[in-house]
């Protein structure tokens, strides 16, 4: 089973506003197959002892450097933590303490130590989504599945979902076509599904609160039909599976919900896309770094693309003015991930993408909120 603790939007601003002190970012690639996870062990100790030699080659106090290796090696240790993981791990790492999220995407192995954190590589697990719920709806049943990339979905317990539509109309069957009663025939059949579908989605308002997970439909007509009109959740993909659940089984439903969720990434990656597009128009958008940079320390950024495997070291001062570097040391960051995180910072949005996704080809592409 995939063990997936993705970080809220809260959790991201606690991590970006942390600065000025010594902070140690570790992403690796894990298993959720516990017979598998000692390579990404043996990896995360090679990333720790990288991280002190940075630590060490920077001239950092040996007492804080020693209490951030000993904090990372007691996580290296623990195998009730290291049994049960995901595609990824995120580490964060201060003199105070240690911070991990298990991902659904798979990253590179990679170890930053600095003033801050780098958080680019988080902030592609939160961009486009890696999960799903599937609402797999039928006259005989419903039930709801999470399904995550490359890994087998599971079942979600929903307290008070409708058994299936005839108990929750008190009838044998639905199919009423009896004209003595108040509602009968083809309208009968429409207003008892309605009052299914709603009940249904009432029962998941408590489970999907708070969530930003894609919810995709598993339905024939009518009901794949009428469900989106009854539906209260914000994230109700356009796109369906077409098929009837009845006699599906949840692993298929899965394996036919990738394409829909690889549509819902594309149709969120077109819009912002569109939106560039439309302020470029009006002298609204930025894609020199430099620029972008500056934008960024002023608050002007809205909107920003930046390419998570853009690792160029330097430093923006406050003014925002960028000073590239040659190498990457403690005393440096990735300034694309500095600029993500001023956009964050003042309220901005960040999506973070692969190089060819970034308008305009470049590492970095900003919607602005005035010209600058």
């Amino acid at each position: 089973m995939l063990y997936v603790d993705t970080p809220t939007e809260r959790d991201i601003a606690r991590l970006n506003t942390l600065e000025g002190g010594l902070c140690v970012s570790i992403y690796l690639p894990t298993t959720p197959l516990t017979q598998k996870i000692g390579k990404a062990r043996i990896e995360f100790r090679h990333l720790v002892s990288e991280a002190v030699q940075q630590m060490q080659a920077a001239g950092h106090d040996k007492r804080i450097v020693g209490v951030i290796e000993i904090n990372l090696m007691h996580l290296a240790d623990d195998d009730s933590f290291w049994r049960v993981q995901a595609n990824s791990l995120a580490v964060f790492a201060t003199p105070e303490g240690v911070t991990t999220f298990r991902l659904a995407n798979k990253l590179n192995a990679n170890v930053e130590v600095s003033d801050r954190f780098h958080l680019l590589p988080l902030l592609r697990a939160v961009t486009f989504p890696h999960e799903a719920f599937i609402l797999a709806v039928a006259e005989n049943g419903v039930r709801l599945i999470q399904m995550f990339s490359d890994m087998p979905p599971k079942k979600v317990k929903v307290p008070g979902l409708p058994k299936d539509a005839a108990s929750h109309a008190g009838k044998s069957t639905i199919n009423d076509k009896s004209a003595f009663t108040r509602i009968h025939g083809e309208e009968g059949q429409r207003f008892r599904h309605l009052s299914y579908l709603r009940a249904i989605d009432s029962a998941l308002r408590p489970v999907l609160s708070g969530r930003d997970t894609p919810l995709i439909v598993a339905a024939v007509n009518p009901l794949s039909h009428l469900y989106p009109h009854v539906n209260t959740y914000h994230r109700l993909a356009a796109q369906q599976i077409d098929v009837s659940p009845d006699n599906t089984k949840d692993a298929e439903l899965a394996r036919l919900a990738i394409p829909v969720l690889d549509a819902v990434y594309a149709d969120e990656l077109k819009v912002a896309a569109g939106t560039f597009e439309a302020r470029a128009a009006s002298g609204r958008t930025a894609t020199d770094l430099t620029d972008v940079a500056r934008a960024a320390t002023l608050g002007a950024v809205d909107m920003l693309f930046a390419d998570l495997d853009d690792a160029r070291p330097g430093s923006i001062d406050d003014a925002g003015r960028v000073s590239f570097a040659e190498a990457e040391t403690a005393e440096t960051y990735a300034l694309v991930d500095e600029v993500a995180r001023r956009v964050l910072l003042n309220g901005g949005r960040v999506m973070a993408v692969r190089k060819g996704e970034v308008p305009g080809g470049r590492s970095v592409g900003a919607v602005l909120r005035y010209p600058v």
